[in-house]
């Protein structure tokens, strides 16, 4: 990979018969995502986002997901009260497959920082509740996957015995893990319209003077399907100030009776993400990643609580409880945890926010990203291998403060895709002096939205 943006930019034009390309920015940077991606920007003012992919693997990212935003008819989308990418089209750059679609103005909110209480936590719950209420025809009359309660319940079981095959996994992991699938009262659920696995990353926000950071867009549309809503909700494992609003949110925006097991499969979901990690690393044989993998499913066995998982272990301790010890995990473990199946199409390390910023919203200077970036599979290994031998030997107890701890994953727990590209202050300082660009601008006036909505929640 490696194209610039003006090359890719070029491509615009073969999806998008007749359009003037008048400007091209990149969308990602240092290598971080798994598409070479840029910004074009028309002269009609539309800026599309352009994605190529150079491997099989990527190619059937990017085909799903033009089936599911072609799937999101004008019908479809009227019903979501936030904006999807818009699909323009697609080409080939060489080999390689590309996808335009739209670009979606916004910032992001990494999960950690999510704050409870209105705002933020209650906007992400309506939009995930808002999705999961389409109706299943638009995914099944675009012929996407379509799974049922027991169809899902099956797919677990086997990933769980094909990470005991490995004999890496705590045999308390193990136990606990099949108990639940074999618990019928956690799988008596109707199947939803779900985005496979929603991130944190995957909602844009504005700013709103009266309701705070709202949602108004929302990006990974590849793992569109009908499944299991849980998908979408085992990102809060990450989340721990803004679950229990976001939760609430969901359970009032649903027209259908609340699902009674529905965190505690989240947070199974969430657990399993280390044991596909662990399958994903034996299948390609590398023992780098399975080392990782174990290290994980030792610090999550030694932390655990109770080796329950049900719904009346839930009601009696509370769904975190599950998710004990890995706090003992660096932040730099969320793109190890990759399954080599996600799309980083942008660098979300280049938006967010400054960790001086609670002490002063409106200061500007170089932002401190709060967790690295998802990586290809072997980039910085031995560098991220020393962090984590080094951090799995903190005493720690919880691991709900983790920050971004399964951004970048895919499958159970999720999928992150697409995050908003607005460079940092420091690029910006370095391009311009001293002069604040507009999305410096923007980015300080995220920061201040949010220091400002935390504030207020917590009154």
């Amino acid at each position: 990979m490696g194209r610039s943006p003006f090359t890719l930019a070029a491509a615009v034009t073969a999806a998008l018969p007749g359009a003037e390309v008048t400007g091209a920015r990149a969308l990602t940077a240092d290598a971080d995502g798994r598409f070479d991606s840029a910004v074009a920007t028309l002269a009609d003012g539309r800026e599309l986002a352009i994605r190529i992919a150079d491997d099989d693997e990527t190619a059937r990212e990017l085909a799903a997901e033009a089936l599911a935003l072609r799937a999101l008819t004008t019908g479809a989308r009227a019903m979501l009260p936030f904006s999807a990418p818009e699909y323009i089209g697609e080409t080939r750059v060489g080999e390689g497959r590309a996808l335009v679609t739209g670009l979606l103005p916004g910032f992001q909110i990494e999960p950690a920082m999510v704050p409870a209480g209105r705002g933020a936590a209650e906007s992400m719950g309506a939009a995930i509740a808002a999705v999961h209420g389409l109706p299943t025809s638009v995914v099944r009359s675009a012929g996407l996957v379509s799974k049922s309660a027991e169809e899902s319940r099956e797919e677990l079981a086997r990933l769980i015995d094909q990470a005991a095959a490995t004999g890496r996994v705590p045999a308390r992991l193990t136990v606990r893990w099949r108990q639940a699938v074999g618990d019928d009262d956690l799988w008596r659920f109707e199947s939803t319209v779900v985005l496979g696995g929603v991130q944190a990353t995957s909602f844009l926000f504005d700013d709103h003077p009266e309701r705070g950071p709202h949602v108004t867009g929302l990006v990974g549309w590849h793992g569109l399907a009908v499944g299991d809503p849980a998908l979408d909700l085992a990102w809060l494992s990450a989340a721990p100030d803004a679950a229990a609003d976001v939760h609430a949110a969901y359970s009032s925006g649903l027209d259908r009776v609340p699902d009674a097991a529905l965190e505690v499969r989240a947070r199974l979901l969430a657990e399993l993400e280390f044991a596909r990690w662990l399958v994903h690393g034996d299948s390609m044989r590398r023992s780098d990643i399975v080392d990782d993998a174990a290290a994980l499913l030792e610090s999550l066995a030694d932390g655990l609580r109770d080796d329950d998982l049900s719904v009346i272990a839930a009601r009696r301790t509370g769904v975190d409880s599950a998710m004990d010890a890995l706090d003992r995990v660096p932040v730099e473990a969320g793109p190890a945890i990759d399954t080599s199946m996600q799309t980083d199409a942008y660098n979300p390390d280049e938006l967010w926010l400054d960790t001086n910023a609670d002490a002063d919203p409106d200061k500007t200077g170089p932002v401190e990203p709060l967790s690295s970036t998802a990586r290809d599979i072997g980039s910085d290994d031995h560098t991220n291998a020393a962090r984590r031998a080094e951090m799995l030997t903190i005493e720690t107890e919880d691991l709900s403060g983790v920050s971004g701890l399964f951004a970048g994953t895919t499958g159970a727990a999720g999928v992150r895709e697409d995050s908003h590209p607005l460079r940092s202050p420091a690029a910006d300082a370095s391009d311009a002096g001293d002069t604040p660009t507009d999305d410096e601008e923007a980015q300080r006036a995220a920061r201040a939205a949010l220091q400002r909505w935390k504030s207020s929640s917590s009154e």
